[in-house]
């Protein structure tokens, strides 16, 4: 048994909510838990409604920087291969899945 202060029991319901599964308190505390002691960030719940937000900022960035007098095409291409980033970093992202070869 844990006792658990009221602003936490707060902050932990709010995160919960957050969540894209619906978890119970203990989950939650689990989770959390399981996160910290981990000390791998890779391992942290990650949040659709996050990672979509940050697309769309990213994609807002580079719209910006994008050569106007370009094909719209070749814009497309553009982005594309700015997104997925430069070979040399694709084999260390957390966040993409390893490719063969």
């Amino acid at each position: 048994m844990v006792r658990v202060q009221p602003s936490q029991l707060s902050a932990l319901d709010r995160w919960i909510a957050r969540q894209e599964n619906a978890l119970t308190r203990p989950e939650a505390i689990r989770q959390l838990m399981d996160f910290a002691l981990s000390g791998n960030e890779s391992d942290r719940p990650a949040s659709k409604v996050m990672a979509e937000k940050a697309a769309g900022l990213a994609a807002q960035a580079i719209e910006k920087a994008t050569d106007k007098s370009q094909p719209a095409e070749e814009q497309k291409t553009r982005k594309r291969k700015l997104i997925r980033g430069p070979t040399e970093f694709r084999d260390i992202r957390r966040d993409q899945p390893r490719r063969k070869g």
